[in-house]
């Protein structure tokens, strides 16, 4: 059974939530400030937080930003349409995705699943034709889904993990922003194309010594990313 964290000051956003994933068997917990979410993280084994941004105490930009310190549970906003500096903001602090209000159920659905998918297969038990891929000085090693880079561990979140494995799967090959996001959200982009350049920055301060000159994950001007061997 997963547990989904649902924290927004809005009785009436939470309850339809609670409608919509109820079904779905998850045991859900409930929040209406960023503070208290915070602490229902850190006291209870919580697999997916669904985070509103503008809340009293703490909005959902500082909560994301305390959680990432200690944990890399998916973290969905759930933001207005006027907020999309604050989208991009909270997927700069360690948000992995959106959803916009009003909420589609359907979306909301298939964005909580492919989370979940995700954060499971990360802390699954290693399969039995999983690999080693070694690109330079990063070890991505898929039976324990964990990234080293020079003996260090990495840290990635799940997405990070996803982009970073498709790309040193084709070391040299070239992955449009669109075609990443197809891959590893595994859904149309909807105009999303945008949270892969927020996730390629964070892998590059993950793995890169400088990542303003990257020596593994480069950028193709106008076409996309693609990992080269860090020569």
């Amino acid at each position: 059974m997963y547990n989904v964290l649902i924290c927004d000051d809005q009785p009436d956003i939470v309850n339809a939530l609670k409608i919509y994933l109820a079904p779905e068997g998850y045991r859900l917990f409930e929040a209406a400030t960023g503070a208290e979410a915070l602490r229902i993280v850190k006291s209870n084994d919580i697999h997916l937080v669904l985070l509103d941004i503008m809340m009293p105490q703490m909005d959902g930009i500082t909560a994301t930003a305390k959680i990432r310190e200690f944990s890399n549970v998916p973290i969905i906003l759930l933001t207005a349409k006027s907020e999309t500096e604050d989208k991009v903001l909270g997927l700069n602090v360690g948000a992995d995705d959106y959803v916009t209000k009003p909420f589609v159920p359907v979306e909301v659905l298939a964005r909580v699943r492919s989370h979940l998918r995700r954060y499971d297969r990360l802390g699954a038990k290693p399969a039995e034709n999983s690999g080693i891929i070694t690109i330079g000085g990063i070890c991505l090693d898929d039976s324990s889904k964990t990234v080293t880079v020079d003996g260090e561990e990495a840290g990635l979140t799940p997405i990070e993990y996803d982009i970073l494995k498709l790309l040193m799967e084709h070391p040299g090959k070239v992955y449009s922003t669109r075609v990443i996001y197809e891959t590893v959200w595994q859904e149309n982009p909807y105009g999303s194309e945008n949270a892969v350049a927020v996730h390629i920055r964070h892998l590059r301060e993950k793995i890169e010594i400088n990542p303003s000159e990257p020596r593994y994950l480069k950028v193709v001007w106008g076409r996309g990313y693609k990992m080269e061997g860090g020569k």
